[in-house]
């Protein structure tokens, strides 16, 4: 049943992936839902040839979900990767396939979709083979 969710969500995800033009999240209540936004911010670094993944939880189905890297460097221009995946405990991020985007830092949302399923996710930042030194990043998680 969590791969069948896995893959719904993989789906819509995919389907409203934007690489740099997105809406940014959309406002509490818009998707016919009273709910309040969760928002997440998480900072960390990347090395040459790595990740860094963190983990978040999602209590409603059927709400939205936004991704923004907020900020990367150095340099600021830099395109990294940054996707959506399930999480397992202790450490694992495995990324939906399809759910990931080449994006630089800017303030709207890279990934968005509707969340089909509830559960512990994971949001991660990942070299794509342009970077020489140790980049820090920021990066904005959404979800309703």
């Amino acid at each position: 049943m969590r791969n069948a969710l896995v893959v719904a969500l993989l789906v819509l995800i995919t389907a409203a992936c934007d690489n740099g033009g997105g809406s940014g999240p959309v406002a509490p209540g818009s998707q016919g839902s009273s709910a309040t936004a969760a928002v997440e911010t998480f900072t960390g670094t990347v090395a040459v040839g790595g990740s860094d993944a963190h983990p978040f939880t999602v209590a409603l189905s059927g709400g939205q979900l936004a991704a923004t890297l907020t900020a990367v460097g150095p340099p600021a221009t830099i395109f990294m990767g940054l996707g959506i995946g399930s999480w397992t405990a202790p450490s694992t991020c495995t990324l939906i396939s399809g759910g990931s985007v080449v994006t630089q830092a800017g303030t709207a949302a890279q990934l968005s979709g509707v969340l089909s399923s509830t559960g512990s996710f994971c949001v991660a930042v990942f070299d794509v083979g342009n970077q020489t030194d140790q980049v820090s990043y920021s990066v904005t998680v959404s979800h309703f």
